[in-house]
C-alpha cells in the first residue's frame, strides 16, 4: 500500500496542485465579482448605468468648470476643471478634450497642471480661464504655420498666468515671464476671460475680483493689452461672482442692431454696451437658465466667420453619480442668440444643429388631440434612456399637461408639466412662468442618462436638472388633465451614444 501510495504522489501530485491551484483562483475570481459593486464589475467604460451618453463627461474622477473653450483648424477644445487624484473637488487641473462636430469627444491627457508641484508641496493649482489663437504671434512663440493657441489661467494664491501651445494644443508650456497680472490675496482674483475687441483693436481681458476689501464689491474688472502680457486696468462693475464671459451679438430679428452680453457665474447676464473699456447696462440682470444644476458657463472664442454661432456650454454642477468613475457632466453645448421683444431684450438658447448627427426619429405625430381619461398613451413606443422630445401642443381646454419620463409601472418617473391656469413650467422642484405663444407651448427635451434639459417656446426658457432615476425605468407618458389637449407636432428621437468610438490620444 505504501509503495502504490508512492508511485500515485509522483505521477498525480502535480496534476493534483494544478487543479487546486486552478480552483483557488477561480473560487478568488468569482469572491472579486460579487463583492465588487453590480456597475463596476460588469460595465465597460462609457457604458455605465449612470453615464450620459451624449453629455461630455471625463473619463474618470471629478470634473467642473469648462476652460479654455477655443477652435482652431477644425477642432474644438474644451478643457475643464480636473482633479486626476479622485471624485472630490480640488488639486485643479485642466483636463482635456477634443471635437469636430462638438458632439463626439476624444481624451487627451491633462494640459495644464498645478505651477509648483513637488513631491513635498503643492500650490498654485490651475484654476479656471479662457483661450485665444493668437493669429498675430505676439507672444513669438510661433512654429511654422500652425498658430499658437494662448491659455489664461488663474495659478491659485499666485496670479493670473499663461500658458501656449505651438502644435495645436497637443502639448503645453508655462510663459517665462508669469504671472502676467500679479496676485493680490484681498482682491480673490479669478476666472480671465479674454476677447479680442475690434473698434479699439485692443485684446480685452474680463477678471472676477474684489474692487476693495469689501465683500460688496465683489464684480468683473476690466483690462486692455496690445500683446497678451502686459495687462492695464480699465474699469469694474459691481455685482458679479466668478466665471465671468463677455459677448457681442447682432439682434436676431433687427439686425442692424448689436448688443453685449455680461455673464455671471451662474449663467444670469446683462445687455448693454461697451466701449472696449467699460460695460454699461440697459438692463438688469437676467437668468439664462432656472435649473439646479447650471453653472460656470463658457462660450467658444474663434468660431469662423462663415459659421457665425456663438455656442456655450456650462458644468451641470451639484449632479449625483452613483458607483460611477467620475463626478460631473457639462450641458449638451447651446448656440445663443439675442432676440427683441416688446418687453426688451432677451437671450435664446438652443440645442446646437449637430445634436441632429446623433438622432433617429422612432415616432411622429400630427394633429391629433389628448383627451384625459382615456388610457390612450400616445408615446408609449417611445421609450428609452435617452431621447430627444420636439413637440408644438394647443391648450385648448386642458388644466395643465405634460410628460413622464423614465416612467414604469411600479415606479413614477419624473414631471415635466406645464400648468394652463397658473401659465407655469414644472420640473423636479422648480417652477417658473412660461406664457403661451398663441395658445400654444413649444417644448424641445434633451433626455439623457443623468440629466434633463428643457428649452421652452423656442429657447425663451431653458431648465436644466441633473437626476438619478431607477435604473429599470424606461416608459413615456404624455398625459393631459381637466380637458383636451392638441398636438399640433411632436417628433421624438432616440439618441444614439457618442461614446462607440472614444479614443485617447
Amino acid at each position: 500500500m505504501q509503495i502504490f501510495f508512492h508511485k500515485f504522489s509522483k505521477t498525480k501530485k502535480t496534476a493534483i496542485n494544478n487543479f487546486m491551484n486552478f480552483l483557488s483562483t477561480a473560487l478568488l475570481s468569482i469572491t472579486v465579482l460579487i463583492s465588487l459593486p453590480k456597475d463596476k464589475a460588469n460595465k465597460e467604460t462609457y457604458k455605465e448605468d449612470y453615464r450620459p451618453q451624449y453629455h461630455f463627461t471625463p473619463e474618470k474622477n471629478w470634473m467642473n468648470d469648462p476652460n479654455g473653450l477655443v477652435y482652431y483648424d477644425g477642432e474644438y477644445h474644451l478643457f475643464y476643471q480636473h482633479n486626476p487624484k479622485g471624485n472630490e473637488w480640488g488639486y485643479m487641473h485642466w483636463g482635456h478634450a477634443i471635437s469636430t462636430d462638438l458632439v463626439h469627444w476624444e481624451n487627451y491627457p491633462i494640459a495644464l497642471y498645478p505651477d509648483n508641484n513637488s513631491e513635498d508641496k503643492v500650490e498654485c493649482t490651475a484654476y479656471s480661464g479662457s483661450a485665444i489663437v493668437d493669429e498675430k504671434n505676439l507672444l513669438g512663440k510661433q512654429q511654422g504655420d500652425t498658430k499658437t493657441l494662448v491659455a489664461f489661467y488663474t495659478s491659485q494664491h499666485c496670479g493670473q498666468r499663461i500658458a501656449y501651445s505651438t502644435d495645436k494644443g497637443r502639448n503645453w508650456e508655462k510663459y517665462e515671464n508669469n504671472p502676467i497680472i500679479a496676485v493680490d490675496e484681498k482682491d480673490d482674483a479669478r476666472d480671465p476671460k479674454v476677447i479680442w475687441h475690434e473698434p479699439s483693436q485692443k485684446w480685452v481681458m474680463a477678471l472676477y475680483r474684489k474692487s476693495t476689501d469689501s465683500d460688496n464689491s465683489k464684480g468683473v474688472s476690466f483690462y486692455t493689452s496690445d500683446n497678451l502680457v502686459n495687462w492695464e486696468w480699465k474699469s469694474h462693475i459691481h455685482g458679479f461672482y466668478e466665471c465671468p464671459d463677455l459677448v457681442k451679438f447682432k439682434v436676431e430679428n433687427r439686425p442692424d442692431e448689436t448688443v453685449w452680453v455680461l455673464f455671471d457665474g451662474d449663467g444670469s447676464y446683462l445687455l448693454g454696451n461697451f466701449d472696449g473699456e467699460a460695460f454699461t447696462p440697459i438692463s438688469g440682470k437676467m437668468k439664462s437658465d432656472w435649473g439646479k444644476n447650471y453653472y460656470a458657463t463658457q462660450t467658444w472664442s474663434n468660431i469662423p466667420a462663415s459659421d457665425g454661432r456663438t455656442i456655450q456650454i456650462a458644468w451641470m454642477r451639484g449632479g449625483e453619480y452613483p458607483d460611477m468613475p467620475f463626478n460631473g457632466q457639462m450641458t449638451f453645448p447651446s448656440e445663443l442668440s439675442v432676440r427683441h421683444f416688446p418687453s426688451g431684450y432677451k437671450l435664446i438658447r438652443k440645442p446646437i444643429r449637430e445634436i441632429e448627427t446623433i438622432q433617429k426619429k422612432i415616432l411622429e405625430i400630427e394633429d391629433k388631440n389628448v383627451i384625459p381619461g382615456i388610457n390612450d398613451n400616445k408615446v408609449k413606443k417611445a421609450s428609452g434612456d435617452c431621447l430627444r422630445i420636439v413637440g408644438e401642443f394647443d391648450l385648448k381646454t386642458s388644466d395643465n399637461f405634460g410628460f413622464m419620463v423614465r416612467n414604469s409601472v411600479k415606479k413614477p418617473g419624473t414631471e415635466i408639466l406645464y400648468n394652463v391656469k397658473r401659465g407655469t413650467l414644472s420640473v423636479m422642484g422648480i417652477t417658473i412662468p412660461l406664457l403661451p405663444v398663441d395658445n400654444k407651448i413649444q417644448l424641445d427635451i434633451l433626455l439623457d442618462r443623468a440629466s434633463i434639459e428643457v428649452f421652452a417656446n423656442d429657447g425663451q426658457t431653458v431648465i436644466s436638472n441633473c437626476f438619478t432615476p431607477d435604473l429599470k425605468s424606461n416608459g413615456l407618458v404624455l398625459f393631459t388633465n381637466g380637458g383636451e389637449l392638441g398636438i399640433d407636432k411632436l417628433d421624438i428621437y432616440e439618441i444614439k451614444s457618442v461614446w462607440d468610438n472614444k479614443d485617447m490620444k
